[in-house]
């Protein structure tokens, strides 16, 4: 059983290198009659393959994939041998680390289908695979060649207009999810999960290998590797701490019907229910005061032993500065179970 697989139209420099590459139907788990197909119309050597295809190896890919019943993408290979820009197959057998930019290319894709969500695919060692474009109205442009393409424009009276440079792409130029809103599309990077019923305002952001699983109002930012559970907000101007933002080896995430308030942000993993004040920024050394139901002092402890718990509230106290954590079970049974754990 193959892992994914996927055809793809690109873009490539004038060195025949490949920038970046769109794919409609990417497949998760595909056929196994499928591939043998692709294998052998294609005379692709097993493993994790990119092989470009001309106009007639799409045709004759075409025909082989409807007479196996693959009709789907027997007429995507049909209208991509009608393409006018490079057109590539890929076939991960499996989930190796990514060897080419269409493969990872590919891997994007899949998060970004909902076809697997954030951590489900193995990402290390991409940023050397995608070259930092220009990402224009015209599509990616190598840098290198970006001011004779921006010349050229010029003199046939047009502007090309650079909206980014970047190693990502926005999401919305590959694929828009089904039932979800998003005020500023480049702030949604490719690679990025939406959950079904999220919203993205104007200021929220959502990286790759991160995003929500529905129902959230994003106002601030997903850090890449954050997942966001069902329900849980996050106010203008909060940030997440990913593993690329001073998070290290500790996978941030926030739990169902969570709010952190506006210019907060975690360090931790937040259970379900809780509440982080906001312009309170909790990060894993931070020492939080544990009070009672009565607001009286139990312990003081680090931030990190309250990771994952549920039914938090975390709060700055206006007189002192401390932080404190109540919580909606007795803080006393709380505190026996963090010791109890240790």
């Amino acid at each position: 059983m193959s892992f994914a697989f996927g055809i793809g139209i690109g873009t490539q420099n004038q060195q025949g290198e490949w920038l970046e590459v769109y794919y409609q139907q990417p497949l998760l788990m595909p056929d196994a009659t499928l591939v043998e197909v692709v294998r052998n119309t294609l005379n692709c050597a097993a493993g994790n393959q990119a092989v470009e295809a001309s106009a007639e190896q799409l045709h004759l890919l075409a025909e082989a994939l409807r007479q196996a019943g693959q009709v789907e993408q027997a007429n995507l290979a049909e209208k991509a041998a009608n393409s006018t820009r490079p057109v590539v197959v890929t076939v991960l057998d499996a989930d190796n680390t990514a060897a080419s930019t269409p493969e990872v290319y590919l891997k994007l894709h899949l998060i970004s289908h909902r076809l697997v969500k954030p951590h489900g695919v193995k990402l290390d060692g991409i940023f050397g695979l995608l070259p930092n474009l220009a990402w224009t109205n015209e599509g990616a442009i190598d840098l290198n060649e970006l001011p004779e393409r921006q010349l050229q424009a010029r003199i046939e009276g047009r502007t090309l207009e650079v909206k980014s440079v970047d190693k990502f792409p926005q999401m919305t130029d590959y694929v828009v999810p089904k039932g979800v809103r998003i005020a500023d599309t480049a702030r949604v990077r490719l690679g990025a999960y939406v959950g079904e019923g999220t919203t993205v305002m104007h200021e929220g952001f959502i990286n790759f290998n991160a995003g929500t699983e529905g129902t959230s109002m994003i106002e601030g930012r997903i850090s890449a590797g954050v997942m966001v559970g069902k329900g849980s907000d996050l106010g203008g101007g909060c940030s997440t701490m990913g593993t690329l933002s001073g998070g290290g080896n500790i996978i941030i995430s926030v739990g169902e019907n969570c709010l952190i308030g506006a210019n907060a942000g975690i360090g931790i993993p937040l259970g379900d229910r809780c509440k982080v004040e906001a312009g309170l920024y909790i990060t894993a050394g931070t020492k939080v005061a544990l009070l009672d139901d009565h607001n009286k002092l139990v312990e003081i402890i680090k931030a990190r032993d309250l990771a994952n718990k549920p039914d938090l509230l975390f709060r700055r106290n206006s007189q002192t500065g401390a932080v404190e954590c109540k919580t909606n079970k007795s803080a006393i049974e709380l505190n026996e179970e963090l010791h109890a754990n240790n």
